[in-house]
């Protein structure tokens, strides 16, 4: 499922989750290396035309990661301080190398990237934001692909 499905099953949390991954530039990639190990690396991300999209340095490990075992997660940055305005954003899927140059040229004439450059497209498994309520509860909402959002209240 891509960006665009997941914004139409999950309106208010897709734009919530845009607007925090849109307030900072770098946030956290997560990948697993060749052993299994996780590895987590810097990011930009770029949310254009329906789609998540990771771009990356030629031959980074995160690239080389990912076209080994697609799999992710990403976290948006929590920027300063302990306010977390909007919440904990977290998103896990499968990242697929775009290899087409028409949409590799459509991605660079939006977004200039240095070249040359790797650009995977996501498919998403997972979406979750964590936020305080009301300074009493801890709200997890969790999202996943044929699922109804489920929200969860702690005290």
């Amino acid at each position: 499922m891509n960006w665009a499905a997941f914004g139409s099953a999950e309106p208010d949390l897709a734009t919530t989750v845009e607007s925090r991954f849109g307030a900072y530039t770098h946030h956290v990639l997560a990948t697993l290396r060749k052993d299994g190990s996780p590895r987590t690396t810097g990011l930009e991300v770029r949310f254009l035309h329906g789609e998540l999209w990771l771009g990356m340095m030629p031959d980074s490990l995160k690239a080389l990661d990912l076209r080994r075992d697609p799999r992710f997660a990403l976290q948006a940055n929590p920027g300063e301080g302990q306010s977390l305005g909007g919440g904990d954003v977290r998103i896990a899927g499968r990242a697929i190398e775009v290899e087409d140059d028409g949409t590799k040229g459509a991605y660079v004439a939006e977004v200039e990237p240095p070249q040359p450059f790797h650009l995977f497209r996501t498919e998403l498994t997972e979406v979750v934001r964590t936020y305080v309520e009301d300074d009493t509860y801890l709200v997890v909402q969790v999202w996943k692909p044929g699922q109804p959002l489920r929200t969860l209240k702690r005290t």
